[in-house]
């Protein structure tokens, strides 16, 4: 499933209900488990790093897959789990309700184990390794770019909308106008000084 969502968090929300309680339980699992995870999307996969990809988790329309870059620690439990794609080194769960975290925990903690002593010896896959085992095409998995929208700038308001409020102004006003400015007075026009009549 392609992804826009930029946190693991993001991409959970966005999920249907019953694929959204799976995800979380293996996300949680894996972030319990394996301490020092540094946890990110990218290619639209929820990823998991230690010293470089570590564990890939993806949700499709009817299963789930946890992509494990340790391959022989995926072997070691091959024979307890259904869906185990040996070859490309992934697990795909297809009953969300019945998901073996018993096992797959053993694969995480094993395989936070086998990374750390790749480490040590400096023999750790390169993503681009990863990404061809798992198959995992970089520009098929990339989200897509955000889609923007021009918004056009609000339209002056009209030059008679303008004219219309000063000549709303009295000479009586301009000059208190004036007078709260600070502006000193100035000789009164005629029609200021003509006394109002009265009705």
């Amino acid at each position: 499933m392609i992804t826009t969502a930029t946190t693991v968090g993001a991409y959970l929300r966005d999920l249907p209900p019953d694929r959204r309680v799976a995800m979380a339980r293996v996300c949680s699992m894996i972030r319990r488990s394996a301490r020092g995870v540094r946890e990110s999307m990218r290619y639209g996969l929820a990823f998991y790093e230690l010293d470089g990809p570590l564990f890939a988790l993806e949700s499709g329309r009817r299963h789930m897959s946890l992509y494990v870059a340790e391959q022989e620690v995926v072997l070691r439990h091959k024979e307890a789990l259904a869906g185990v794609n040996a070859a490309r080194s992934f697990i795909r769960f297809s009953d969300f309700n019945r998901l073996p975290l018993d096992v797959v925990e053993k694969i995480v903690r094993e395989s936070v184990v086998a990374r750390r002593a790749r480490a040590a010896n400096g023999s750790i896959p390169t993503q681009a390794e990863l990404l061809k085992l798992w198959a995992i095409k970089e520009q098929a998995a990339q989200a897509p770019q955000a889609v923007t929208r021009a918004v056009a700038a609000p339209a002056p308001k009209p030059a008679l909308a303008r004219g219309t409020e000063a000549a709303k102004r009295t000479p009586a006003r301009t000059a208190a106008l004036r007078r709260a400015n600070g502006a000193k007075p100035t000789a009164r026009s005629p029609a200021e000084r003509r006394p109002a009549r009265s009705s």
